[in-house]
């Protein structure tokens, strides 16, 4: 079973593209100050959170950590990585069942 990763973290990893794409197509034409004031921020507050995000989120790899740190695309990198982990954990973990005992506990029952 895959998961969809959080609503926050991919409205951040789009923000962040977004912002870059509008700070480079200004500055490759016609330069307006203002657009870079607000655009500038924008896309530091969001590669921040994306960052943060990914390095906080559970089911997070190593790699999709390390892809958080791309500057522009990495929040989409990390997105796509993420989509990818399963929540269920691994495989192996799974085959062994579980029986709840009267502690309150859940034994694995073992082959």
């Amino acid at each position: 079973m895959h998961f969809r990763s959080p609503r926050h973290l991919r409205i951040a990893a789009h923000a962040e593209l977004i912002s870059l794409t509008v700070m480079l197509a200004n500055v490759l034409t016609v330069h307006l100050r203002p657009i870079s004031s607000l655009m500038g921020p924008t896309h530091g507050c969001a590669y921040l959170f994306v960052v943060i995000a990914t390095w906080r989120y559970k089911h997070a790899s190593v790699g999709a950590k390390t892809l958080a740190l791309v500057p522009g695309a990495g929040g989409m990198l990390a997105l796509r990585q993420l989509e990818r982990v399963d929540t269920t954990g691994s495989p192996a973990e799974e085959a062994i069942p579980s029986r709840p005992c009267g502690d309150g506990h859940r034994h694995r029952l073992r082959p």
